[in-house]
């Protein structure tokens, strides 16, 4: 298998990236597996079909402010995306919902097998303001785990199989009821971009989730100072990390290192940068001692180095963060040591995250999240994850023309106080991987060997107290 030395192929060894352009998009305007969505996307009235939709380049106006309508927001967003649509004078051109494959004209540069490296794209015309996506998928740090990888997750390594058109989810869709914000888009690297309109941009989001969101962490500023080198000097750069926040922490019990899944996150990131040849942006590199930089794959520890503002979404109790910590929910109640742990996590967590401004930490068990249909069901404070991006993304506006301070009523730092999995009532629904039935929070956590009597005793307070607590999630 052919090693490749381009930058993060350790945690993201398949050169594949989304790019989303946010086309005038308000103006045009149990577990792994085992999981179900409470809620399905959301539908209002039937959209246009494609044959009834053109396509033509119109400048991005204003940004509106939804606040007001937010109890309405399902037939208001219907309406917004009808209104956008009705703005496309009528052409041959449909407006597709599918992204569509490109490959690197640049053939240097390919998947781990050497097949074509190549990205999706969906294109929307007149926009300044782009989202680029880099796709998550686990790791692998030597030869042995990478065969195992290519014979199992071989999309992930090759190009030979890939689709020629991709439907978005979460933050990649063209629905309005599902994607309030960046709806409306073309998804594309960044010099071929440059080419397609991105020299025109004035916003650039980087967004990734899994792995991608620890490339996030690892080349927002590199995306930043390449532009600002190619003399594109006002496109500002901004980060948005999606489950990329993992601890160096120690395992549940200590296992040999001897694949992806039993090796500690220490051991497999040194194995991995010293196998893939890995680069870390040079102002991290320099806090840590020579062969020691595999520090900076580290949200906690790289974060205060980065020049670009980044917006951080991480669960409290990450599905990944405790498959590498050795502790595997399988169906069978969890051991008091296990829970211990478990709940030791959650506040490690919390703490590393106290400091980032632009942030959302629910108290779930999950992995993952933008990219999930039911991205906008999850709320920390009565506040859901789109709201908190769209209050990110206005405050750094607004910052930028006049350093005023947030806008009242829309919170950028949002991480659940509650101490438990699931203790949030939105999270993700979980089912029991046996019957698949849904369970509310209180039968997951007794499910897991939650002792309701014990749990009380030690935060002081009656049982029913504490039920009412997990009910309300407060």
């Amino acid at each position: 298998m052919k090693k490749n030395l381009s930058v993060m192929r350790l945690l993201q060894p398949v050169f594949f990236l989304v790019l989303l352009q946010l086309g005038s998009a308000e103006a045009r305007k149990g577990w792994r597996g085992g999981r179900g969505s409470s809620s399905q996307p959301r539908r209002a009235q039937q959209p246009l079909s494609n044959r009834d939709r053109g396509d033509a380049g119109v400048e991005e106006s204003f940004s509106l402010d939804f606040t007001p309508v937010e109890g309405n927001m399902d037939n208001f967003m219907t309406q917004v995306k009808n209104l956008a649509q009705s703005l496309y004078p009528c052409s041959a051109q449909k407006l597709d919902d599918d992204m569509k494959l490109h490959f690197l004209e640049n053939t240097s540069v390919t998947c781990n097998d050497g097949t074509p490296a190549g990205y999706y794209m969906k294109e929307s015309k007149g926009s300044k303001r782009w989202l680029i996506f880099l796709e998550g998928g686990w790791y692998c740090f030597s030869k042995e785990n990478c065969d195992s990888r290519y014979d199992t997750m071989k999309r992930l390594m090759s190009s030979a199989e890939w689709s020629h058109t991709k439907t978005g989810t979460g933050i990649l869709s063209p629905q309005p009821e599902e994607n309030p914000h960046w709806w409306n888009a073309n998804m594309e690297v960044v010099k071929e971009l440059l080419m397609k309109g991105l020299d025109n941009a004035k916003v650039v989001l980087l967004a990734g989730s899994s792995a991608g969101g620890t490339g996030v962490l690892l080349n927002v500023d590199r995306v930043a100072e390449q532009l600002d080198e190619m003399g594109h000097h006002g496109i500002q750069v901004r980060g948005l990390s999606d489950s990329g926040w993992f601890l160096d922490n120690k395992q549940y019990r200590r296992t040999d290192c001897i694949d992806t899944i039993s090796c500690a996150p220490t051991e497999a990131i040194k194995k991995g940068i010293k196998y893939w040849n890995g680069v870390v942006p040079e102002r991290c590199k320099q806090l840590f001692k020579d062969g020691e930089e595999w520090n900076c794959f580290f949200g906690y520890k790289i974060y205060s180095t980065l020049k670009s503002p980044v917006f951080v979404v991480q669960w409290l109790f990450d599905e990944a963060q405790l498959t590498v910590d050795n502790i595997h929910l399988t169906g069978q109640p969890v051991q008091e040591g296990q829970w211990i742990y478990i709940q030791n996590l959650g506040r490690e967590l919390r703490n590393t995250l106290k400091d980032v401004p632009a942030m959302f930490a629910p108290a779930c068990l999950s992995h993952e999240v933008i990219t999930r249909s039911y991205w906008m069901d999850i709320q920390v404070k009565g506040t859901s994850l789109p709201r908190a991006l769209h209050c990110w993304d206005r405050s750094l506006h607004e910052n930028s023309k006049n350093n005023k301070n947030p806008p009242k009523g829309c919170p950028v730092h949002l991480i659940d106080s509650c101490p438990w999995p699931h203790c949030n009532p939105t999270c993700p629904t979980i089912r029991d991987q046996f019957t698949g039935q849904e369970m509310n929070v209180i039968q997951f956590l007794m499910h897991m060997g939650f002792d309701v009597q014990k749990m009380a005793r030690q935060q002081g307070m009656e049982p029913s107290k504490l039920l009412g607590m997990l009910s309300s999630g407060s």
